[in-house]
This record gives C-alpha cells, sequence and structure tokens, in this order.
C-alpha cells in the first residue's frame, strides 16, 4: 500500500475493524489523565489492571517503569493523554500516551520513548475488550494530535492481535529472538541445545578468562548495588559504541544512564530490573540488565568491559543470562529487536515488531500524502549505513554535546 493509500486510512476505518459496533457503554466511560499526579495517582489501579491483564512483554507499560520514565524523560514540551477505561467503576484499559509538537506537527506516541522496547494497550480480557479498544480509537481524534505514532508493536501484543490496524502498512519492520530457556541452560553453562564445538568452546573461555583473575557469577535484586551496576553497564555500552562508531544518541544521552539507574533502585516501588554479572578479580567485567515480567525476561542492557571485548566474555555473559533468568523462575529469554547476528545463534523462535504511523487530522492526511511520515526510518537507516570513520566522529560530537 502505498503512503497516499496509508493517508486515507483514518480511525474509522481502524474502530470499524477492532469491532463493528461499539458499546455505548465502552464509549462513554473513556477518559483522559493528563497531569503527572493524576497519573501517579493511579498507581495502585493501575497496578491491579497489570496484575489481571498484563502480557509479558507489557512490561514496559507498568507503572513502575513509565513512572521512572516520566522522572527522567516528560519534557517541558510533551503532555500526557493518557485515555483509560472503567468497567463498573473498576479500571479496564489504559492507553499510556503523550503528546509532543514539534515543527508544527503534533504527535501521539506511547509513554517510554526510547527505553521502552514495545509499545501496547493495557486492556482488560474478556467479550468486551474489542469494545473497549474501539473507545480507545474513537477517543483518540479528541485529543487534538495531528498522527499516531506506533513504535515497536509487537505481532502478539493486544493492539495488534485486535485487527484494529487492519491493512495499514507497517513503515519498518524487524524480529525479536527469543530463547526457550531450560532447553538451553546446563548444569555448567550451555546445554546440549549448542552444538558441541559452542560447548567446548564455552569452557576454553572459561579457562582463559581465569588465568587472568578469580571468576564470579552474580545475580542482584533491585537496590543500591543493582543501580551501582546499571551506571557501569550503560557507561560500558557508551564506550563500546564510541569505539565502534555506533550512532546511538538514546544510549549517548545521560538520561539513560540515570534512568536505569533510578529503575534498579527502586526495590520498594516494584522495579523489574535484575543484573546478571561476570566479575573477575572482584570488578564487574560484563553486566546484563534484564526486566523480569510473568515468566519471560527482556534482555534490555548487554555490556562488557572493554579490556575483556575480545575475551569471549559476550558469550559467557548470554549463558550467565540464561540461567539467572531461569533460577529466578523465568521460562524464556526475549532477546528484543533487532535480531542481530550473535541473538540467532540463541533464538528458538521470532516475534515481528512493526512501526506505524496513522493520521489523525487532515494534516497528518497531508503528511502522509507527501511520505513525511518515512523520514524517521529512511534517517535511521542512513546513519547505519555510515562509514566507520565518520559514524566514530558524529559519535563522539554526540557524547561531547551530551555530556
Amino acid at each position: 500500500m502505498t503512503d497516499a493509500a496509508l493517508a486515507r486510512t483514518d480511525l474509522g476505518e481502524a474502530r470499524s475493524r477492532a469491532r463493528p459496533a461499539i458499546g455505548r457503554r465502552a464509549a462513554d466511560t473513556v477518559s483522559v489523565i493528563d497531569s503527572l499526579a493524576d497519573f501517579l495517582a493511579l498507581r495502585d489501579e493501575w497496578d491491579a489492571l497489570f496484575a489481571r491483564a498484563a502480557l509479558p512483554h507489557q512490561v514496559f507499560q507498568s507503572h513502575a517503569f513509565l513512572r521512572h520514565w516520566a522522572a527522567h524523560y516528560l519534557d517541558r514540551g510533551d503532555g500526557l493523554r493518557i485515555l483509560t477505561a472503567r468497567r463498573a467503576g473498576r479500571l479496564a484499559m489504559v492507553w499510556p500516551l503523550v503528546r509532543r509538537a514539534r515543527f508544527g506537527v503534533v504527535r501521539l506516541r506511547f509513554m517510554g520513548a526510547p527505553v521502552a522496547q514495545f509499545g501496547d494497550v493495557l486492556v482488560e480480557p474478556g467479550p468486551d475488550q474489542n469494545d473497549l479498544l474501539a473507545a480507545g480509537w474513537a477517543a483518540l481524534p479528541g485529543l487534538g494530535a495531528d498522527m499516531l505514532e506506533i513504535r515497536k508493536l509487537r505481532a502478539d501484543s493486544a493492539l495488534a492481535r485486535s485487527g484494529a490496524l487492519g491493512a495499514a502498512p507497517a513503515l519498518h519492520t524487524e524480529r525479536a529472538p527469543f530463547a526457550e530457556l531450560a532447553p538451553r541452560v546446563g548444569a555448567d553453562g550451555p546445554s546440549l541445545a549448542y552444538p558441541a564445538r559452542e560447548r567446548s568452546n564455552h569452557r576454553r573461555r572459561l579457562r582463559r578468562l581465569a588465568e587472568r583473575g578469580a571468576l564470579g557469577f552474580e545475580r542482584h535484586e533491585p537496590g543500591p548495588e543493582a543501580a551501582r551496576l546499571a551506571r557501569s553497564a550503560v557507561a560500558m555500552k557508551q564506550a563500546a559504541l564510541l569505539r565502534h562508531g555506533v550512532i546511538a544518541p538514546a544510549v549517548t544521552d545521560p538520561r539513560f544512564a540515570a534512568f536505569f539507574a533510578g529503575f534498579a533502585a527502586d526495590a520498594a516501588g516494584g522495579s523489574s530490573l535484575r543484573a546478571a554479572v561476570v566479575t573477575c578479580d572482584g570488578l564487574a567485567i560484563a553486566i546484563d540488565l534484564a526486566l523480569d515480567c510473568k515468566g519471560v525476561s527482556f534482555g534490555h542492557v548487554n555490556a562488557t568491559h572493554p579490556d575483556h571485548e575480545r575475551g569471549g566474555v559476550g558469550r559467557i555473559l548470554v549463558h550467565h543470562s540464561f540461567a539467572s533468568a531461569l533460577a529466578r523462575g523465568s521460562r524464556r529469554f526475549d532477546l528484543l529487536a533487532p535480531a542481530d547476528a550473535y541473538k540467532i545463534e540463541h533464538a528458538d523462535g521470532f516475534v515481528a515488531v512493526e512501526d506505524f504511523v496513522l493520521p489523525l487530522s487532515l494534516k497528518g492526511r497531508l503528511l502522509g500524502r507527501l511520505g513525511l511520515n518515512r523520514l524517521r526510518p529512511l534517517a535511521k537507516r542512513a546513519a547505519g549505513a555510515l562509514p566507520g570513520g565518520l559514524a566514530r566522529r558524529l559519535t563522539m560530537w554526540s557524547a561531547g554535546a551530551k555530556g
């Protein structure tokens, strides 16, 4: 479908795909939360809905995650536009949206960017689930935006399963690989699911690493030590990006480290972050920051110390992360999009992840016809194709500008 065809796909069509008839009771109960104080006050009800209805990947729509996101990323120019719906007085649906105006265009997008890896809607399961979602679609044009940006929508998300997007084409598609933990975790590293050569190489890497100092394998729950490790992990990641000339503004932004440190520290606030660490003579040389939710771990930040980058420590960390997640009760480890080569080696399956932009106003439809909704993914792909030297200089400039 062309951009012009996408521009003609308005929210009326999307709502009809969700369900032809919208129950009046659903439409009348939708309300908008537009203040930070009201969002914070909804915590207990949000947590209760999350416990009843959330899918594992919706860990990025948990109140705890978004509360820390708001503390670091909610800019003055942004406005919360959280759609909620109730059933018999009980919270039954949440669209966690934020409104942003740039260059005369007003966009709605899901809260959590850029640290949230998947966007979705929390909605109570049941026979009227699609009525609730359709009521949410019906409320979107009243929020005064020109377009709705849906970034990183999983094929198994509540929003995608509803069918509301219909034939709207994805602007960008990736795959999120995942590993089933029980078959992949052995007694002392990779299981028989891996080739004999990989198991042998794992033992060899451990022996070589042990020559440099005593090895340790740790797991940390949220708290002060997890916060310290989170800052170290991000610093390692930033150093690696700089060495390899990879442009990643989200990671080099100081708010990225501050968010993970704050989230990792929040033991009393329901943080889902867990740290798996490989140490050598007591020094953390590889750190994985993962989020646990309902039997699935989501590996978010995976970093190794610069002095150990070539020693295979990254591979050792993957197996330690898997074993740690299994010990915590997770059955699956989601490696997140994109499906990089090192992830594919561990993958037992993939979930499609797509980006969409839907027009909400005449201006939004015109921008769609002009193809301007494709500029961001095109710019991202162009940045990834830059020569290494130029990319490295741009990365250094970006890091210096944000420091």
